[in-house]
Formats: structure tokens, C-alpha cells, sequence
């Protein structure tokens, strides 16, 4: 009998990341039943949405995340044994499921294209939804042109090292924030990005007006706060925000988090268009941006890096660990 390992929240996270709220249990794998399909967990996620997604998830069920998973068995005609699928299954190693009845607001299950020599992985990060999240979030709400200062903050992560490469592919003058100098040097050496800085040495307002004296086109924010506060009033007339992120509060207590800095005058006075986004708004288009992707990478214009952690029940100490900053590009688990 295979069995089947998760982690079930039974308990919402209140403030940082515990580990204790998350629980590891197994159970036996049910037989397959008509049109149903078992997967095995190869490669797991860890993403800052999780944060504030989990607290409306039931308390007792798995805790939500993707992964690339490997079909070991099929009753479905769609889905062939052997074929690489990525799913938002949740922190499980094992998953029934019936195709015709998947539900998912982060979407449903596909196989994988031909990686070729590129790893699977690569579905969890720049060739999946957080490469997704920086080519329609930048391209479609921000349509960065040629020589435009592009400005794009958690740059060394899996969303912000994938903007600021599409908006250099574009043409456009790119400056990074990271939270460490390590993280700034593979922005510039690596990335190539124009300019980079640590925000917790540098001023941002400061390094803004050093790195672009004549203001900011495009900013891709994947923060919020203060920081984004500091560039809006940096931006030029009729600069473009596209607000993928708010990681910045996603552990704070909202009932006493400081009063909004004030935004208005810059949108105002600066004619500035500003608008949030979830990646599914562009389900239908899938297939066209990992098409895009998965060239971009091919061709060397687009570099990824990976922070792996090796073992399924290592996926807790992977979410702190995002959350504090340790990763450089995509965060994964080799289950």
C-alpha cells in the first residue's frame, strides 16, 4: 500500500511564520477509481502568497502550495503514466485526483512542456507562476518601452529576477532592491541589472535619486509599505505600478499596522496609473507566456537561480526561510 505524507495547518499563523501550526501526517493512498489520476510529489514550492492565503484556508486541511509531480498511475486518457504534471496539490507526496473535478483559483493541473535539458524545477519558478506573474504583470499593465527606467523591488526573488531580466530584454534602464549585499552583486554581475542596492543600507529615495536623477517609468512592486512609498514619489509624470506583492505586512498584524503614508499627491500630481493584480486574471494565456519563457531561458536571456531544499519534510523550515530572506531566485523542495 503506497502512503501518502502532508502537512495539515491546524493552526492559522499569527504573526512570523510557525512551524508548530503545521503538522505531518500519513495515510494510506486510496485505489484509483474511473478517470482518476495518482501523482508522486518530485519537486515542491514555497511563495509568499501562501502567508495570506492560508489564513482562509480551513484549519485540518493541507496546507496549500504547487508542485511538479510525476503520474504513477492513470484511469484518465488525458494524462499518460510518466508524464510530468504541475498542480496546486498542496504539501502532500501523493495526490488522487479527477481531473473533471479540480477546482482551483491559482489554477488546474497541466502536464509540462519539453524542458529538455533544463530541470522540471523550472515549472515552480521562472517557467511557471511566478515567471507568469512578471511577464504579464510587467508587460501587460506596465508596457515598459525602450530606455525606460524600470524599478522592480524583492529583485533577487523568483518574481523580481524575472522582471527586471524581461524589462533589460526590452530595452529598459533596470534598477534592483535586494535585502543583502550578496543579493546585490548577482543582481549586477549576473542579472546585469543597471544599478542595484541593499534597502536596508541604502535609502531608497536616496539611491533613486542617484541611480535615475530624472525620475522612474515603471515600477513593479512586490513589497508595499514604506519602500513603495518612497518610489511613487520618485516616479515621472505618468509613470505605470503594477502591484504584484505586499511581503512587507504579510506577517504583520493588520489591526496594528501604522496608518498609510500618504499617496494621493504623487498619483495625482503625476498623473500616475497604479493597479494591483493576480496573476489568474491571464489563465486563458498560459500556454503563450510559458511558451515565451521557456524560449527566453533556452536562449540564455533569461537566468535562473534556485534556493533548494532537499526533503519533504524540510517544506516548513523552506517558508520561514523565504520569509527571512534566504533565498536568491526561486525558492524549491526536492521532495
Amino acid at each position: 500500500m503506497v502512503k501518502n505524507k502532508k502537512f495539515i495547518l491546524v493552526k492559522h499563523f499569527e504573526g512570523e511564520i510557525d512551524k508548530s501550526c503545521l503538522k505531518l501526517e500519513e495515510e494510506n493512498v486510496p485505489t484509483l477509481k474511473a478517470n482518476e489520476v495518482l501523482t508522486e510529489a518530485l519537486w515542491m514550492s514555497v511563495d509568499p502568497y501562501m502567508r495570506p492565503y492560508s489564513a482562509h484556508l480551513p484549519l485540518n486541511s493541507v496546507m496549500i502550495g504547487s508542485q511538479v509531480a510525476k503520474v504513477v498511475e492513470s484511469k484518465n486518457e488525458r494524462f499518460k503514466v510518466g508524464q510530468l504534471v504541475l498542480g496546486y496539490f498542496g504539501w502532500q507526496t501523493h495526490t488522487v485526483w479527477n481531473p473533471s473535478e479540480m477546482s482551483s483559483a491559482l489554477g488546474n493541473p497541466y502536464v509540462l512542456p519539453d524542458f529538455g535539458d533544463l530541470p522540471p524545477s523550472l515549472g515552480l519558478g521562472i517557467v511557471g507562476m511566478p515567471g507568469l506573474t512578471a511577464y504579464f504583470g510587467l508587460l501587460e499593465l506596465c508596457d515598459p518601452k525602450p530606455k525606460e527606467v524600470v524599478v522592480v523591488n524583492s529583485a533577487a526573488g523568483a518574481v523580481g529576477s524575472c522582471v527586471g531580466q524581461i524589462a533589460k530584454n526590452k530595452g529598459c534602464f533596470v534598477i534592483g532592491f535586494a535585502g543583502s549585499d550578496k543579493k546585490v552583486k548577482w543582481l549586477k554581475e549576473t542579472l546585469k541589472f543597471d544599478a542595484a542596492f541593499n534597502y536596508k543600507t541604502k535609502d531608497v529615495s536616496e539611491a533613486l535619486k542617484e541611480a535615475a536623477p530624472g525620475g522612474v517609468d515603471v515600477y513593479f512592486d512586490n513589497v508595499g509599505g514604506e519602500f513603495s512609498s518612497s518610489v511613487l514619489y520618485q516616479m515621472k509624470d505618468f509613470g505605470r505600478v503594477a502591484v504584484c506583492g505586499s511581503i512587507s505586512s504579510y506577517n504583520a498584524d493588520h489591526k496594528h499596522l501604522p496608518k498609510a503614508t500618504i499617496i494621493q499627491p504623487p498619483l495625482i500630481f503625476k498623473q500616475l496609473k497604479m493597479e494591483g493584480f493576480v496573476v489568474t486574471r491571464w489563465k486563458k494565456r498560459y500556454e503563450e507566456g510559458i511558451g515565451q519563457l521557456l524560449k527566453w531561458v533556452k536562449e540564455g536571456k533569461l537566468v535562473y537561480e534556485e534556493h533548494v531544499t532537499e526533503g519533504f519534510e524540510k517544506l516548513p523550515d523552506a517558508l520561514l526561510g523565504l520569509f527571512q530572506g534566504e533565498n536568491t531566485g526561486k525558492a524549491v523542495v526536492k521532495v
